[in-house]
Formats: C-alpha cells, structure tokens, sequence
C-alpha cells in the first residue's frame, strides 16, 4: 500500500515525465524549429556568400561593366541600388539567380550603396553592403535639344538632339535616350551623321499628345575616353495638327487644321531661277521681324532687306515663309517672285496689322508643316531643318 502523500508524488513526477518528453528537451546542431508556416527552418549560418565588385569604399570606378553582384552556394534573393539622391538603379537576376547585373550604365561622379540579400539550399539567408563612387572624366559631351521643357508645339514637331562632339559608338548614346508618347505610338530615332539624332513617330503627332524626351547621357561613353554629364527629362505637348500646303504652280496655300480647311492665302514663292524646295517643312522659328541678307545664303549682295516682318524658318539653309511689304499685292497669287522663300503680303514692322502675313504668323506654332508642292526644284533633303517627315518610314527604321 502507498499513503496519500507518497500517491501523489508518484502522479506528479509522472506529469513531469510526460512535459518533458512532449516537449522535446534537448536538440544537436541539427535540430530545426517550427517557422511562422509550420515548415522546418535551418538553424546555423548560412552556406550562402554574397561578392559585391567593386569592392566596399573604391573610388573612380567605371560607368559600364564594373558592378557586379553574386552568389556561391546559394541564390540571390534582393538587389537594391541606389545613388546619392535615392534614385534606385534597374537590374535582373542572372544565372539562375546566381548573379545580378543592372540594366544599364551607372551615372559618372556619383557615389552607390549596394545591399544584397542570399539565400542557401536550407533557406538560411546572408547579406552584405557595399558602396563606390564611379570616376569623373575629364573629356565630356552634351546634347543640345529641341524641343525645350513645358513648350507646346505643333503635330509635326520632331524631337531632335545635337551633341557637341562627335558620336563614334552611337548604339550606346541611342540606347541612353528615350522618347515616349500619351497616347502611346511607336517613336524611332534615325542618326545624321556623328553629332545629330532625331525621333518621330510613322505619321504626324496627334493633337494633345504628351511626349517625354529621356536624357541618360552620364556616363555613357560615347567616343574612346569621351563621356555624357547629361541626366535630364523634357516634357512636351503637341497642340492641333496644322499642316498648310502651298501650291508653286497655283501659286496658294492652304491652311489645314485637324483635317479641315481655314483658310486659302494667295502667296509668291521661287523664281523660276531660284524655285523654293518641294517636301513637307517644320516651322522651326518665329521672328516678328528679322533682317534677311542675301550674302548669308549664298546670293551675294542681291538683296538686304532689314525688316523683314513675320519670318519664319522653314530649312536650315535660310528657306522661310514670311510676310512680304516690297511686292506689289496684286503679284501675290500672280507671280513667283522669290529667291526661294515663300512670302505672303505683309505690311512694314510687323504686328496684328490684318494682312495675309500677319494672320498667318499669328496662327502657326512652332512645329507646324508647311508642305510645298510642284515648285521646280528638288525635294528638301530631311536634315535641312527639321525636316525628316520627307524620309520614307522603312529608310527612317533602317540599320544605320
């Protein structure tokens, strides 16, 4: 027989047993514990080694090809870098995880964090942090643009950027630039020569659309030991698709605005000895009056004429659509007078003076089209101005 006391210390070392062999006591270095998800997780450090290049504090480090990121026994799992203003750099993973590398170049002069995250077969995770800077060249290039931030410009605006210095890898500054458009349309950019790139879309913008001209150039080499400073976003709007055609042989034009007729203007172009070019020409300047000198374009001293109202440009070799006070008015629609431009009757100093000129200058932007058909000439060639819409779309696509 057991008394009372001795019954019941019996029970209570028997509820002890059972607390301890239900709750597991003692592990080796290979026992797990529950997660949050009921799976088993790997205690121990991790296997997972995590190499950042350059290394951690490097100064002058390249722009293209340096930044680096891997994994050895294990998976990458998070990439994170980021300048000095917080600006994250795009990449991907690589190799099965195994490595990461960004998608594009790093901006010169600038100084990088990078934080890495790995996982090992057993989940268990290692990190590791880093930061650079990368090197500040000595021989740079710039782009010069058109058309600037905030302007609103007609629908046969292109987007065209000129750079200071001559291109040699021009895939490399072509893929440093973006231009996009709301609505959304297909926007192509075609090279002339070293130091010119131009986008536009298949057809005229339409009215409203907003474009956005995306400059990464910094650190984007884009001859041997010459590299772009330039990080810069422009932002545009297209207003009504304008486009007026003039008629050399009829010797008018007409103004079209979104598909539809607003006026019939009488004008004067070309001489038959100096004919004005055919093709589709962007207004790319207004001047309430300029001075016009032939000496500057090629015809000597034939004409100086020092204001010139309501000008134009229409070509970079000094073709405009101007006013014009010097013909007689019945000439206009008559006679092709010109030493090229197309001219509309004007009066002297410009101003809403109610003349042909006038009107026509008040309603136009720069941007719009002035298309000119059967003069006597040649078709503009599309790098005299603004004038790539007289390049078939196949040639404007094409392998450059």
């Amino acid at each position: 027989m057991i008394g009372g006391s001795a019954a019941g210390l019996v029970v209570l070392l028997v509820v002890l047993l059972l607390t301890l062999t239900t709750c597991g006591g003692g592990g080796g270095s290979g026992a797990r514990a529950k997660g949050k998800d009921g799976e088993q997780a790997a205690k121990g450090p991790s296997r997972a080694v995590v190499t950042i290049s350059p290394k951690d504090g490097a100064d002058g480090v390249r722009t293209s090809g340096a930044l680096k990121v891997a994994a050895a026994e294990g998976k990458l799992t998070e990439v994170t870098v980021k300048d000095s203003k917080d600006n994250e750099v795009a990449g991907r993973l690589t190799d099965g995880g195994r490595a990461w590398k960004p998608a594009t170049h790093l901006a010169a002069g600038t100084r990088y964090t990078v934080d890495a995250v790995a996982k090992d077969a057993e989940g268990r995770a290692s990190a590791k942090h880093a930061s650079f800077t990368t090197f500040v060249p000595r021989n740079t290039f710039v782009g010069y643009f058109t058309p600037e931030n905030g302007d609103k410009v007609g629908a046969g605006m292109p987007v065209s950027v000129t750079f200071n210095r001559p291109v040699a890898d021009r895939d490399a500054v072509e893929r440093a630039i973006s231009v996009t458009a709301d609505p959304k349309v297909r926007v192509e950019g075609h090279w002339f020569g070293s130091q010119r790139l131009d986008f536009r879309p298949r057809e005229y913008w339409k009215a409203g659309t907003k474009v956005t001209l995306d400059l990464n150039l910094s650190g984007v080499e884009g001859a041997d030991g010459v590299y772009g400073t330039q990080r810069k976003t422009v932002r545009f709007t297209v207003g009504r698709q304008q486009v007026s055609v003039v008629d050399a042989r009829k010797k008018t034009m007409t103004v079209m605005r979104d598909g539809k007729k607003i006026k019939t203007i009488p004008i004067t172009s070309g001489s038959p000895a100096n004919p004005t070019y055919n093709g589709r020409m962007v207004i790319s300047e207004k001047h309430e009056v300029t001075r016009m000198n032939g000496q500057t374009v090629g015809f000597g001293g034939e004409y100086d004429i020092k204001d010139v109202p309501h000008a134009m440009r229409l070509s970079t070799s000094g073709t405009f659509i101007h006013g014009n006070y010097w013909t007689p008015k019945f000439q206009f629609g008559k006679v092709n007078a010109s030493h090229g431009c197309v001219g509309l009757h004007d009066l002297r100093g410009g101003g809403a003076n109610g003349s042909p000129g006038a009107w026509f200058f008040q309603n136009s932007m720069i941007g719009d089209v002035v298309e000119v058909r059967n003069s006597q000439d040649e078709t503009i060639r599309p790098d005299n101005g603004l004038n790539g819409w007289n390049m078939s779309w196949e040639k404007w696509t094409a392998p450059q």
